[in-house]
């Protein structure tokens, strides 16, 4: 099998021995990207998969919240609550489209 792998570009990575947590994070990875992406879009060729997967990876960990993590992205810490009522009411959120808008991003404007 390594040899197949070699033969067509792609390097294998071994995990670490008795180390289920990060198979564990890895499973959960590749689970979030087949339902939020791969099983909502055509790709038409390996560079418009790699260019998909590229997109993704930044979206789930610059952006997307994450339940274990406070609802935070791995690479962004959560930002203040906001209390004051007034700032409530005039609350602007922006939405940016990613992927052609299968991933929504969503910011307070400035």
């Amino acid at each position: 099998m390594d040899e197949i792998l070699t033969e067509a570009g792609i390097q294998t990575v071994l995990t670490g021995i008795r180390m289920p947590r990060m198979n564990s994070i890895m499973e959960r990875w590749v689970q979030s990207c087949r339902h939020e992406l791969l099983d909502r879009c055509l790709l038409w060729n390996e560079r418009h998969l790699r260019h998909a997967l590229r997109e993704y990876e930044q979206f789930y960990n610059q952006h997307r919240a994450h339940q274990g993590l406070a609802h935070a992205a791995p690479l962004r810490t959560t930002p203040d609550p906001i209390t004051d009522p007034q700032r409530i009411v005039d609350l602007n959120i922006r939405r940016r489209d990613r992927l052609g808008g299968i991933p929504h991003e969503y910011t307070h404007a400035a």
